[in-house]
């Protein structure tokens, strides 16, 4: 059975904001490529898999790590719940209907792990008690406003893990107590 876990890079103050964090440390970044090429696949909510949808084709500019990065994004399976999109682009998978039956089968079928990006989602995900591990990805920065990485309540967290990742970047694993 596979695991569903929930992980962003977000501010000191608890806000998700790819623009507003900014680009990991090459470092850091080492550690996201190893942590995809890893997975089983991801689970998206729309927006977040538009915002990710950057990945599917190479950009001017990108340097050695962003192709490394592309490569294993795309070589991943990647499930994307929307009532709103009609289409999405390769080696995805429109989730359209029943959610919770959908998620289901994911995790009985498969093994690993697979990511949950998007706050909107993982609470749906996390009401429907489908959420094995939250995974924070605290920057030193301090936003003050923004989408916040818990967009509802949670259930009591259990703090399993805490590990330096880069240079400035702290991850905090926790699992429902």
């Amino acid at each position: 059975m596979a695991k569903l876990v929930f992980g962003l890079m977000q501010s000191l103050d608890g806000y998700v904001d790819h623009q507003a964090l900014g680009p990991p440390d090459p470092s850091a970044f080492h550690h996201f490529i190893e942590h995809v090429r890893n997975l089983t696949g991801m689970v998206y909510g729309r927006r977040t898999y538009e915002i990710m949808r950057y990945w599917d084709g190479d950009q001017p500019g990108w340097d050695t790590g962003d192709h490394d990065f592309a490569a294993v994004w795309r070589s991943k399976p990647k499930w994307v719940v929307s009532r709103s999109l009609t289409s999405v682009g390769p080696n995805a998978i429109l989730v359209a209907g029943d959610i919770e039956a959908a998620i289901r089968g994911l995790k009985a079928e498969r093994s690993g792990e697979i990511d949950v990006a998007g706050p909107d989602l993982a609470r749906s995900l996390t009401d429907l008690g489908l959420i094995d591990e939250y995974r924070l990805y605290l920057r030193p920065v301090v936003l003050g406003h923004g989408t916040p990485f818990f967009a509802g309540p949670r259930p009591p967290l259990r703090l399993v893990a805490s590990d330096l990742i880069g240079e400035d970047m702290i991850r905090l694993t926790y699992v429902p107590a």
